[in-house]
């Protein structure tokens, strides 16, 4: 199995789960395209990312896991601050209010006719690939300027999407609520994707 992503949190959710596998960062352009929405894009290049890896590593038979994460409010991508005052301002602009946290997930059997074609669906199950976007809502206590400014010293949140660490002082001091898969928030919706697995290695494609 090969997992498409270097991410120490997706690393750690799939060793814990008793996956034997290793890490090949896919090398795609992550742009967004013209008017793509957060689910559209985290959907497309989770796709992107399982194919690239597919394409140049795999052997016949064998598992890719790829996934891309996003923190979106009002429609708007948040990624990582470009520095202390960027992850301020998105704090604020969290404060208070529910966000969400969107993870593209695309796992796929790699048969021995298999040559890389992307497709255009998000949610998608046909036998060889299974697709979907995990959303869960996340909810921010109101913060004042002090717990903002004291939060972004601590450099917790400078190489965080959203400029939040929902597995650290982020999700112990900011975080009220959350409505959906917590390791979703950490970056890989892991039993949904344990699920994918399972089906692909049994050959079925029921939900």
């Amino acid at each position: 199995m090969i997992l498409a992503s270097q991410s120490p949190r997706r690393v750690e959710l799939m060793r814990e789960a008793g996956y034997d596998f290793q890490t090949i960062p896919a090398d795609i352009d992550e742009t967004a395209l013209p008017d793509e929405g957060p689910a559209e894009l985290v959907g497309r290049l989770s796709r992107l990312k399982a194919h690239a890896v597919a394409s140049a590593h795999a052997q016949p038979g064998e598992l890719v896991v790829a996934a891309d994460t996003v923190v979106a409010i009002d429609g708007a991508i948040l990624g990582k601050p470009l520095d202390a005052n960027d992850a301020c301002h998105m704090l604020r602009r969290l404060s208070g209010r529910t966000h969400q946290v969107m993870t593209g997930a695309y796992v796929m059997r790699c048969e021995p006719e298999y040559a890389a074609q992307e497709t255009d669906s998000s949610d998608e199950a046909d036998g060889t690939s299974i697709g979907f976007v995990e959303v869960t809502d996340v909810t921010f206590y109101p913060l004042s300027d002090d717990e903002i400014e004291r939060y972004v010293a601590s450099g917790e949140p400078l190489d965080k999407a959203g400029s939040y660490g929902i597995q650290g002082t982020g999700g112990r001091m900011l975080v009220r609520k959350i409505d959906g898969d917590f390791y979703n928030v950490v970056g890989l919706p892991i039993a949904r994707v344990a699920r994918a697995i399972d089906q692909l290695t049994a050959g079925s494609t029921h939900a």
